[in-house]
């Protein structure tokens, strides 16, 4: 029986005595008790004497206990022992998710013992040797016997004893007697008229306490003339009233811990029941992505019912970035550390894991797709170190890769403004390392020419709302899609225009180049010329070139999402304001002034109507001047910014410009559009609609809508109007040329389908008005070209998904009249 301490009690029987010994053991291990029986002759008994044998080495020591100790107050003692054992023991089972059978390997300290059970009435010399048998300084024996150890346990493995009765005593007018008695009865195997061994004893002593009912056990066999009588005292745990969770300021709250032990309050505490609440309020945490959280105890059960329970839930002690190089070294050849062209506080505020907080994988996760989303670094690995010597704390350490972040970048395209295009670029994500992005951009493309300058910061420093800054110079030459038209011709320049006061519209207008017969008998060098030759008749002088708007200026904008002050919040609100400062020319392709233009498939022979001659600019100046302010607001609940399948996106915008000269307008430009998607699975041709047992689905099938209105009112230059038709519009019409409109109402509806591995059909109808504003554009542009103002179109096509986004590639009809247009780009119409 070495490393086991065994308490011994006697008692006087009518034919002699018996000892019985339960062993319990000190050092960790199965719940397991000893049980020693044995028959002692009457010579050798004395209530006043106890006999304790050292285990190590089968040597007897005697010591004689204090005359006023009654023989139950010393077995009372050697019981309350054994009962501690062994509820420490359960105890420390139901902590360890294996079974009931195995003990933790981290021994309950000697305080947390006496907490759960203390015995009021020890003796100062028995406490003494209490505290050996807990500390297991010296394992020791309390037997009668002097007997050879090995002896003993022989023999008392062959005795069998037989039983009467069995009876439970100690739950008297306890509320759950019933309950209890019979989960006493049921965990035992042995029944009145059985004969039993020292072993079938000690198996139903275990069964006992493995029910978590109880935390005292005490057995007290009597001989009787039909056998023996087996008296269990038991002593039940007290009535569960309150969970105390150590430290107070954990994340269980009392609504949290009513809610799993709702059902456990006001009734006998079960050991057992406590550990299954124990991983309720573990399993708690874990979904929350608390993973590093413990739940151990109890570390003291009160006699009112109060359950102590200590929580580890990890925290975080520090973040640590380290920078790696390509093959993942953080020291180079030469020995120095590898050094990051970021800056740490770019890398910090992405981080929702900080020193201090409780460690939560599902925000580490967070933080490192954000950090992906930035697009700075290739490789990012996250490594978990324990503190020494503090349990329960962590470091995050972060080994980071960078990526190149400059490049140049060059391409061919299409485009409905610029027709056939080439580009070249230099860009830079990683500015100065504080994730500013810079392009400096050139496209020259069969229509103008851009050159532009753009700066973003994403997050501005230290802004708690998120706020990001994008400003921009830019330096353009393009024809204007008002003034172009596939069909109906182009507004031609015009360097200078003579109306004659009162004429009408339908009034003819002559061009200076030439002589015109019974008007003038040669041309004129100026209109001025004209004019002072004969005032009534109205000149121009008529270019035939492509009128262009040379734009140069800057403008910048700030934006934020309405997250409250939270950076992490994900919020479906954001908001946008800025200015925008330009200067408009229009020119030639040599850089002639062209204030006016006229309709070329109207010229002929020479002259014109003075309806054909519109002014290019406001007030049909050379220059004009743009100052305005803007707003925004958008609501996005869309599940994917690229390929929706649900949800919602609204934007609301307006521009304000006011006049700050005598050729600068005021007006004000109002827009909005609702797209609404609804998932659907009507055809199912791709794969991922059909998944097999076991496997995600995949079908990003939908059916969308979207409306769009907008409205300018005040002072309009005819080149910010709104143009209807397009790849963004109208798809049955090329770009701009359904519409010239002040105002405009579009509606669509779509349905989209993936029919084989990265291809997606989609069928479409698309509609627009210009709500007969086209008239109310200065010059009428819209109509001089031929415009009708509204249709619809209804179509088909095909896309293709790559890593920037779908290419799209459709067919629309005009009207269903027979006329098909063709669409190429990249991305959802919406």
């Amino acid at each position: 029986m070495d490393g086991f301490s065994t308490i011994s009690s006697m008692r006087l029987f009518r034919r002699g005595a018996y000892v019985l010994a339960l062993a319990f053991p000190l050092g960790g291990g199965a719940a397991k008790a000893e049980v020693n029986w044995e028959k002692v002759p009457n010579s050798k008994i004395n209530l006043g004497e106890v006999v304790w044998s050292n285990v190590d080495n089968g040597k007897t020591q005697r010591e004689i206990a204090k005359s006023n100790i009654k023989e139950d107050s010393v077995e009372k003692i050697s019981q309350d022992k054994r009962t501690q054992e062994n509820l420490d023991e359960i105890v420390e089972s139901n902590i360890k998710e294996d079974s009931v059978e195995k003990i933790s390997q981290d021994k309950k300290t000697e305080e947390d013992i006496v907490e759960i059970t203390e015995s009021s009435d020890k003796d100062d010399s028995v406490e003494k040797e209490a505290e050996a048998i807990r500390k297991n300084d010296n394992p020791v024996e309390i037997t009668e016997s002097n007997t050879k150890k090995d002896s003993i346990e022989n023999d008392n493995e062959a005795t069998l004893v037989l039983i009467s009765e069995v009876v439970i005593k100690g739950l008297e007018n306890h509320p759950d007697e019933d309950r209890l008695r019979y989960a006493a009865y049921d965990a035992m195997n042995i029944r009145p008229g059985s004969r039993v061994s020292r072993l079938q004893l000690k198996r139903d002593l275990n069964s006992i306490y493995a029910t978590g009912w109880f935390s005292g056990l005490e057995i007290q066999p009597i001989d009787t003339p039909l056998g023996v009588q087996l008296s269990v005292n038991v002593q039940p745990n007290p009535i569960f009233t309150e969970v105390e969770i150590i430290p107070s300021n954990s994340l269980l709250t009392q609504s949290i811990i009513r809610d799993i032990f709702k059902t456990d309050f006001g009734k006998t505490l079960n050991l057992n029941v406590l550990k299954l609440r124990m991983n309720k309020l573990k399993d708690w945490y874990s979904k929350r992505g608390f993973s590093l959280a413990r739940i151990s105890g109890p570390n003291r059960i009160t006699p009112k019912g109060k359950v102590q329970l200590k929580v580890q839930e990890g925290t975080i002690s520090d973040v640590e970035v380290v920078f790696l190089d390509e093959e993942g070294n953080s020291i180079r050849e030469n020995g120095k550390p590898v050094r990051g062209k970021t800056k740490r506080w770019v890398i910090d505020r992405e981080l929702l894991s900080r020193p201090g907080l409780t460690f939560n994988r599902n925000d580490l996760e967070s933080d490192i797709k954000r950090l992906y989303g930035l697009s700075l670094f290739s490789d990012i690995k996250v490594t978990l170190k324990p503190i020494v010597g503090e349990p329960g704390k962590i470091t995050i350490l972060l080994g980071i890769t960078e990526q190149r972040t400059g490049s140049l970048t060059g391409g061919l395209g299409y485009s409905g403004a610029q027709g056939f295009f080439g580009s070249a670029g230099l860009q830079e994500k990683n500015l100065l390392g504080r994730s500013w992005s810079s392009d400096l951009n050139f496209t020259y493309g069969e229509y103008g020419a851009l050159v532009t300058f753009s700066l973003a910061d994403p997050w501005i420093k230290g802004n708690k709302y998120k706020k990001s800054f994008r400003t921009s110079l830019f330096l353009s030459r393009d024809v204007p899609q008002e003034f172009r038209s596939s069909e109906g011709g182009n507004i031609a320049g015009v360097s200078d225009y003579y109306q004659v006061p009162g004429s009408s519209e339908t009034s003819k207008v002559y061009d200076i180049d030439y002589a015109h017969s019974g008007i003038n008998a040669a041309a004129f060098s100026s209109v001025p010329a004209a004019k002072s030759s004969d005032s009534n008749t109205s000149w121009f002088d008529y270019e035939g070139d492509s009128v262009l708007l040379k734009r140069s200026g800057a403008k910048f904008s700030f934006s934020r999402p309405l997250n409250g002050g939270d950076p992490f919040k994900k919020s479906p609100w954001a908001v946008l304001w800025g200015m925008d400062f330009q200067k408009i020319r229009p020119i030639d392709y040599s850089s002639k002034d062209r204030p006016y233009g006229a309709v070329s498939a109207n010229y002929t022979n020479n002259s014109a109507s003075n309806k054909d001659v519109i002014c290019i600019a406001f007030n049909c100046a050379k220059e004009n001047t743009l100052f305005g302010v803007r707003g925004a607001m958008t609501y996005n609940k869309l599940d994917n910014p690229r390929n929706p399948t649900s949800g919602n996106y609204l934007s609301l915008g307006s521009e304000q410009y006011v006049s700050i000269g005598e050729n600068s307008p005021t007006f004000n430009r109002a827009k909005a559009s609702y797209s609404y998607f609804i998932p659907i699975k009507w055809l199912k041709l791709h794969k991922g609609c059909r998944p097999k047992s076991g496997e995600k689905a995949s079908c990003p099938q939908t059916l969308a809508f979207q409306l769009k209105a907008g409205t300018v009112v005040g002072d309009l230059p005819p080149y910010e109007a709104f143009c209807l038709g397009g790849s963004r519009s109208i798809r049955g019409w090329s770009s701009c040329d359904l519409a010239v409109s002040r105002a405009f109402g579009e509606a669509s509806a779509e349905y989209r389908v993936p029919i084989w591995r990265m291809i997606s059909g989609n069928v479409f109808i698309d509609g627009g008005t210009d709500l007969n504003t086209q008239k109310n554009v200065p010059g009428n542009p819209g109509k001089l070209l031929g415009k009708q103002g509204s249709g619809f179109s209804i179509g088909s096509g095909l896309s293709f998904n790559t890593p920037v986004g779908p290419l799209r590639i459709e067919a629309a009809s005009k009207d269903l009249e027979g006329d098909w247009r063709y669409n190429v780009g990249f991305g959802w119409k919406f």
